[in-house]
């Protein structure tokens, strides 16, 4: 069994712990299965794609949900009478059904999902609610605070 560092998600990635977490315990449970490949792949600070590699499936073989900052796509092709007829010498393209989940961080949306080039990319943004993002604070000296002394408030 391999093991795969996945610390340098940890430093580079914004948004990703947890995510990173997951891929980590997935992968242990799962045993090494990493059908289908995927790439993560941050863009800017608060944009990101997740690029799954889904040869041989169509847009309608493809299903992108995402419920409580569970991103879960799954694809199951079902072979026409005439894929079933056919003989394979060799089948190394791989059209089996999967299901694959990534947990989102918090705040993170997902954009848009585009089938382009037998590559599923998924687009999530990061959207910090203007409440939650930090701000910056003035600091008043004593020419501009007001003074408590006791119970009598003076004006500096």
């Amino acid at each position: 069994m391999r093991t795969i560092d996945y610390t340098p998600l940890y430093r580079t990635i914004v948004g990703f712990d947890r995510l990173a977490n997951m891929i980590d315990s997935a992968a242990k449970l799962e045993g090494g299965n990493g059908y289908p490949p995927y790439n993560i792949e941050q863009v800017d600070e608060n944009q990101y794609l997740i690029e799954l590699a889904v040869a041989g499936f169509g847009e309608g073989d493809l299903d992108v949900e995402v419920q409580e900052n569970v991103l879960t796509v799954t694809g199951k092709r079902v072979p026409s009478e005439t894929e079933s007829a056919r003989h394979f010498l060799h089948r190394g393209i791989a059209e089996r059904a999967f299901e694959r989940r990534f947990h989102l961080a918090d705040h993170v949306q997902v954009r848009e999902a585009r089938l382009e080039n037998g590559l599923l990319v998924i687009a999530l943004e990061r959207e910090i609610p203007e409440a939650k993002k930090p701000r910056q604070i003035a600091i008043n000296g004593k020419s501009g605070a007001k003074l408590i002394s006791g119970s009598k408030t003076k004006a500096a």
